[in-house]
C-alpha cells in the first residue's frame, strides 16, 4: 500500500484564501494524500465551502472544527493531527498555494514510509534527475532505503524532462549533457567502491573517502531512464545498465531501432544478453471495464497534459489525441484488464521483449481510492496473466511519481 500524506490546512473565516489553497491541492500531480481543514471556529460559509470541494479535490477532505474562543490555532492543528490517517503530516498555512509537485518533492522519504508498510514491492522513483542532484547523496539515500526495506530499493537515474531543478540548484543548462555523464560516472564508481577515488569538472575530487551506508543488495540496482535520444540508448548498452524507456505518446514501434541499438551496443561491449533488460514507463490506468476507464481517466488526462503544454510549448490536448493513444498502436495503457493485457503484450512484441512495465496513473488527478482499485486490478488480473507462459514477460506495475526526482 502506498504511503499516505496528511496535509493540515489552518483557516479562520477566510473562504477566499481557503478556496484558492484547495484548488492548488486539487492540481497535485501525486494523489497519495488527504486534506484536513483545521478550522479555528469559522462560520457556516467555511463549512459549506469544504462540503462543495469534497467532490472536486480528488483526495479525501475532512473538516475539523472547534468553537471560536480566541486564537487557538495550535489546539485545532492538534485536533486535526488526531484525525489524520497518514504516515506523514504536512502543515500548510491557509493562504499558501501549493505547487503541483508540492506533495512529492521528497520521493525517497515517501518510499521509506512505503517500505515500512510493505514486504515485497520494489521501491523506486519514476526517475531521479541525477544531473541536478549529488550522486553521493543519491546513493546514500537509496542505500538507506535498501536497508529499511531489506533489499528492495532501486535507482532510476535519468536526465529528466523538466528543467526547473537546474537553476534551483545552481546548474547551467548548457552543461545538461556533461553534468549527467559525469554524475552517472560518479554514481557507478560509488556503487562499485566503498572507498572512492574520483575527479571531475563539476564537484571537488574524492581521494579515498568512504561512502556509507552500504546497501543490502550488492550491487544496488541502477536503471537508466531514457527518452528518445540514440546516444542515451547506446550509453546504457555500453555500461551494461538495464534500460527504462519513457513512452508517453506516439507509436511504441518507433522505439524498436533505439532498443536494438541498446542491445547491440551492450553486446559489443561484452555484456551478456540477460543483463540487457528493457523496461517501459508509460501513462496508463486500469478500471473494471474499458468504458469506465475512459470515463474516469480522460477528463484529468486532457486537463493535465494541456496544463503541461502551456508550460512546455505544445498545444491543447483533445479527445482525438486520447483516442489515438488508446488505440491498438498508441502508447496509452488505458482500459479494462483485458485491454491493458493485450496492449502490454503488444509492447513486448514490438520492442523485442520487455522485462518490466511501470504505470504512471497520477497524471489524471484521480482520487486515491480509485488509484488503489487500479493497483489491485494490476496485481490480481494484469500481472498474473502476463506471467503465464515462458516466464520472460513480467509486469512490475507501480504508481509512479512524476518524471522527476
Amino acid at each position: 500500500m502506498s504511503a499516505l500524506i496528511s496535509i493540515v490546512v489552518a483557516t479562520f473565516n477566510r473562504e477566499d484564501a481557503l478556496a484558492a489553497v484547495l484548488r492548488s491541492l486539487a492540481r497535485q500531480e501525486d494523489r497519495g494524500f488527504e486534506v484536513l481543514v483545521a478550522d479555528d471556529g469559522s462560520g457556516p460559509a467555511t463549512a459549506a465551502l469544504v462540503e462543495q470541494c469534497k467532490s472536486r479535490l480528488g483526495a479525501p477532505l475532512t473538516h475539523v472544527w472547534q468553537e471560536h474562543r480566541g486564537f487557538r490555532a495550535g489546539e485545532i492543528r492538534n485536533r486535526a493531527i488526531r484525525a489524520a490517517r497518514g504516515d506523514y503530516v504536512v502543515f500548510l498555512d491557509g493562504d499558501c498555494l501549493a505547487r503541483p509537485d508540492f506533495v512529492a518533492t521528497a520521493p525517497v522519504t515517501i518510499l521509506a514510509a512505503a517500505a515500512a508498510r510493505t514486504k515485497s514491492i520494489r521501491l523506486s522513483t519514476a526517475v531521479t534527475v541525477l544531473s541536478s542532484d549529488d550522486p553521493i547523496r543519491v546513493y546514500q539515500q537509496f542505500s538507506t532505503l535498501d536497508l529499511l526495506s531489506n533489499g528492495r530499493a532501486e535507482i532510476m537515474a535519468g536526465r529528466g524532462s523538466f528543467i526547473e531543478s537546474f537553476p534551483l540548484f545552481g546548474y547551467d543548462l548548457n552543461d545538461y549533457d556533461a553534468l549527467f555523464a559525469e554524475k552517472l560516472d560518479l554514481l557507478l564508481n560509488v556503487r562499485a567502491n566503498e572507498h572512492v577515488t574520483w575527479s571531475g569538472e563539476f564537484r571537488p575530487p574524492l581521494s579515498g573517502q568512504g561512502v556509507y551506508p552500504r546497501p543490502v543488495q550488492d550491487p544496488l540496482p541502477i536503471w537508466l531512464g531514457v527518452g528518445g535520444t540514440p546516444h542515451s540508448f547506446a550509453r546504457a548498452g555500453v555500461l551494461g545498465l538495464p534500460l527504462m524507456v519513457a513512452i508517453i505518446g506516439g507509436d511504441p514501434r518507433r522505439f524498436r531501432p533505439l532498443v536494438d541499438l541498446y542491445r547491440e551496443s551492450g553486446r559489443r561491449a561484452g555484456h551478456p544478453s540477460q543483463q540487457l533488460r528493457v523496461g517501459v514507463h508509460a501513462l496508463g490506468y486500469v478500471a473494471p471495464s474499458m468504458k469506465q476507464a475512459v470515463d474516469e481517466f480522460v477528463p484529468g488526462y486532457i486537463e493535465g497534459l494541456t496544463r503541461a503544454g502551456r508550460e512546455r510549448g505544445w498545444g491543447p490536448i483533445t479527445r482525438s489525441h486520447f483516442d489515438a493513444g488508446a488505440g491498438p498502436h498508441g502508447a496509452l495503457l488505458v482500459g479494462g484488464p483485458d485491454e491493458v493485457i493485450d496492449k502490454i503484450r503488444h509492447y513486448d512484441e514490438v520492442l523485442g521483449g520487455i522485462t518490466r512495465l511501470t504505470f504512471q496513473m497520477d497524471l489524471a488527478a484521480l482520487p486515491h481510492a480509485t488509484l488503489m482499485r487500479a493497483i489491485e486490478l494490476i496485481g490480481t488480473r494484469v500481472a498474473p496473466a502476463l506471467r503465464v507462459g515462458d516466464g520472460r514477460r513480467t509486469c512490475n506495475a507501480q504508481l509512479s511519481t512524476p518524471i522527476r526526482k
